[in-house]
């Protein structure tokens, strides 16, 4: 038995002799119906069933097709079907990038010509799901990085085209467009997709001598570079200085994803220019003092404006001989299509404010790092080391890579005149907080990147560490890098053993040494005492600074020789 098909009689009744009202009556028919079955198939697509069954080449082919021939509000449907099949259907990414379909082709086509928001959010949605996975993305990641395609500017890739719709999204954040935000948030996605992996994928530079030859899988991100993705660092760093600081949680998306993809540039004398601008090395550009602002008051506000950079214009970066000779692209901070003054802010700077403010919001005053508040103000599926991290690696990078960047940022953590009357660990500015957060238990990540960050602007020396910070803040940290015990003091290590004005700085507290006088306490004094060693000791357990059988209160309560 046949089913009546109204459309299908409609229009194998028409005739060369059919006017023409009734040839656009039976062709809107078929279209409408065309229209209601996309919307369907998109209601219908976000289940694994139906993406299996979308997944095919033939499905994802006429999908594309209807991508490109209907209007835009179906254009946008027909891409949220292939969209929601590559989420769903790891094989479908694959078949869409290969050869039956050519749906990345179509896809950064659609990048480059579209200034739409949404066009922009779905093609770079569908492009960071198809290389995800560096071992089945291979060949198409190392297409769109290497193929020059007609009528693009600069190297005529597709590092290009991502670069110039970072620019105009970035623009378009600045003016308040909220679509912007979710579309530079995928696109950011995939540009930090290309970053990690195809460095690994092709034979690429090494950044440091240090660096050991190793395989793809344990390659470090920023241990190799390709000069192919240059074109992706101006834009990055455009997009990094453009966010003003506010007064809630600066660290907010897109602007996280920017930081990670950052992480994967080297930080190298080759491009210390565009990371911290023209200055003459040790320059002295500071940041808010320590002692103003939120950082003193212990208000949980933080208002910290964006500086006033007072960089001299910068030109063009000049590469080293052996770098051109190996031909790399000279860069440059501005962008191509655009007529802007080439000012090129501190990243270092910017880094350490960003920080500041975010560990401000979370970590308000002097509270602990544990405090369960914090973990409250992070948005539901977040945590606070997922967040802050990355900022963390970044500066701890820029201290690694960069002499003069290193000791900016450790005299901005840890300036000469430091206030050491009071401890450390308990001030309510950006040293205390990060101190703080060297004795978490909760966010073990943070505990980790934050002793990496102090290691690292201190010369990556234990002694140098204690020196400036006290081996009682450091000695977990320590503990888990094979140092068991406080360091000896060394008058090469560069930290300070006395303040300006000649007092002398204890070297397990950082404070200033006082005078040792008569102990003369009730006995009420004497149990609060005890009390606060207890917890001090417990901590220091629980960081695995301290073994249990070393801690001489858990000792002193075996023996009974306590209460």
């Amino acid at each position: 038995m046949t089913i009546p098909n109204p459309l299908l009689e409609q229009y194998t009744a028409l005739s060369t002799s059919s006017s023409t009202e009734e040839v656009s009556s039976a062709l809107k028919a078929i279209l409408t119906d065309a229209f209601l079955a996309l919307s369907t198939v998109k209601s219908l697509g976000g289940t694994p069933e139906v993406a299996g069954v979308l997944g095919t080449a033939s499905n994802l082919r006429l999908l594309l097709n209807l991508s490109t021939k209907v209007e835009r509000s179906q254009q946008n449907d027909a891409l949220r079907c292939i969209a929601n099949t590559v989420l769903l259907n790891d094989s479908a990414r694959v078949t869409f990038v290969g050869n039956e379909v050519d749906g990345g082709n179509a896809c950064i086509g659609l990048l480059q010509k579209s200034s739409s928001t949404e066009h922009i959010f779905l093609a770079s949605r569908i492009l960071f799901l198809c290389t995800a996975t560096a071992s089945s993305a291979a060949s198409f990641i190392e297409w769109l990085v290497e193929f020059k395609r007609p009528d693009t500017p600069g190297s005529g890739t597709a590092v290009d085209i991502l670069a110039a719709k970072m620019d105009d999204l970035t623009d378009a954040m600045r003016e308040g467009n909220r679509a912007a935000k979710e579309a530079m948030t995928d696109l950011l996605k995939l540009t930090f997709n290309l970053c990690v992996h195809y460095p690994k994928l092709v034979d690429c530079e090494v950044q440091s001598p240090e660096v050991i030859s190793a395989d793809a899988e344990h390659t470090v991100m920023g241990d190799y570079w390709s000069s192919r993705l240059d074109g992706l660092f101006p834009p990055l760093l455009r997009a990094f200085h453009a966010s003003p600081l506010s007064c809630g949680n600066p660290l907010e998306t897109p602007l996280t994803h920017t930081i990670h993809s950052l992480i994967t540039i080297p930080v190298s004398p080759v491009t210390r220019n565009l990371w911290f601008g023209a200055r003459p090395l040790a320059a002295s550009s500071h940041p808010p003092s320590p002692d103003s602002a939120s950082s003193s008051s212990g208000s949980p506000s933080h208002e910290t404006q964006s500086p006033t950079f007072k960089e001299a214009k910068t030109k063009l970066l000049e590469r080293a001989s052996s770098v051109l000779s190996a031909g790399r692209r000279s860069l440059s901070w501005t962008s191509g299509s655009r007529s802007v003054t080439p000012i090129v802010p501190d990243s270092a700077l910017r880094a350490y404010e960003l920080l500041d403010a975010t560990l401000a919001h979370f970590m308000p005053g002097d509270i602990n790092s544990d405090d369960i508040s914090i973990r409250n103000r992070v948005s539901e599926g977040e945590t606070v080391d997922d967040l802050v991290s990355p900022l963390v690696i970044l500066v701890t990078r820029f201290c690694l890579g960069d002499e003069d960047a290193k000791i900016r940022i450790k005299n901005w953590f840890i300036p000469p005149n430091l206030d050491r009357t009071s401890p450390l660990e308990l001030r309510s500015d950006l040293l205390g907080r990060c101190l703080r957060l060297l004795q978490s238990v909760y966010h073990r990540r943070l505990n980790r990147v934050c002793g990496e960050m102090f290691f690292a602007m201190c010369d990556s020396d234990a002694t140098t560490l204690s020196g400036y910070l006290g081996y009682g803040n450091v000695a977990g940290f320590l503990f888990h890098k094979g140092v068991v015990s406080a360091p000896a003091r060394a008058s090469t290590s560069g930290a300070p053993t006395a303040t300006p004005t000649g007092l002398p700085i204890n070297p397990i507290t950082g404070t200033i040494e006082k005078e040792h006088e008569p102990v003369d306490m009730t006995d009420e004094e004497k149990e609060r005492e005890a009390e606060k060693l207890f917890v001090l000791f417990d901590r220091l357990e629980k960081t695995g600074a301290l073994p249990p059988s070393q801690n001489p209160i858990r000792k002193a309560m075996q023996q009974g020789k306590l209460g």
